[in-house]
């Protein structure tokens, strides 16, 4: 007997470390499909493209900023995940499997919260199946690709305002070089230095970490 609750204890402990070793291999992914990351982190790329920097701010210094914005508009969400999921697991007051399905619940309410009711549906009659009464059935299949069609459709509304002043800076400084006849200098030479100094001048960082924030409350 006590031989069996032991092999059955080993086996329910490695049961439980498959599991979370799972857990961390998916975790890059899941923080990409499963969280506002993917906008932050489009605005951002595209904010870069508009002022005509290819590699300023490096891709790393993009990464880092939106992973802890990312962190500070999912903050009642992963408090949430930290006090019924993580905690209780490191305690061992929840198995590992348990904790993976309350995390799947958490992280389905959070997406569909900051879902577009046409998106779920899209994806839904993709898959062949109808709209529920009730968002709690709907399977976590099916909210992640709806989640981030509503996520890439915001970064690119954000991207669009954000593109619009610095492409007026540019049709400027290419007319008023046109109509100088100094057709020879190049635009980006003279706006690039503009739009920088623009940008600092209306604390364009903040102003976009506000966009980017506010977008998903």
């Amino acid at each position: 007997m006590v031989d069996v609750a032991l092999n059955g204890a080993g086996v329910s402990q490695a049961v439980n470390i498959v599991l979370a070793l799972t857990l961390v291999a998916l975790l890059p992914g899941m923080m990409v499909a499963m969280t506002s990351f993917t906008r932050i982190v489009i605005v951002l790329s595209m904010l870069r493209h508009a002022m005509g920097m290819q590699e300023t701010p490096p891709n790393v210094v993009l990464i880092m900023l939106a992973a802890f914005l990312t962190l500070l508009s999912m903050g009642p969400t992963f408090e949430k995940l930290d006090q019924q999921v993580v905690t209780p697991l490191y305690q061992q007051r929840l198995p590992a499997s348990s904790a993976l399905r309350q995390g799947g619940v958490i992280m389905k309410e959070y997406m569909i919260g900051r879902t577009r009711e046409q998106d779920m549906g899209f994806v839904l009659s993709s898959a062949g199946k109808d709209m529920p009464d009730n968002a709690e059935s709907i399977s976590l299949v099916h909210v992640v690709p709806a989640f981030l069609l509503s996520e890439l459709r915001l970064a690119f509304q954000i991207g669009f305002v954000i593109f619009l002043p610095f492409l007026l800076v540019d049709i400027i400084v290419s007319s008023v070089l046109m109509a100088m006849g100094m057709m020879m200098v190049p635009p980006v030479s003279i706006a690039l230095p503009i739009k920088v100094l623009m940008f600092v001048l209306i604390d364009g960082w903040t102003l976009v970490a506000r966009a980017v924030l506010s977008g998903g409350s």
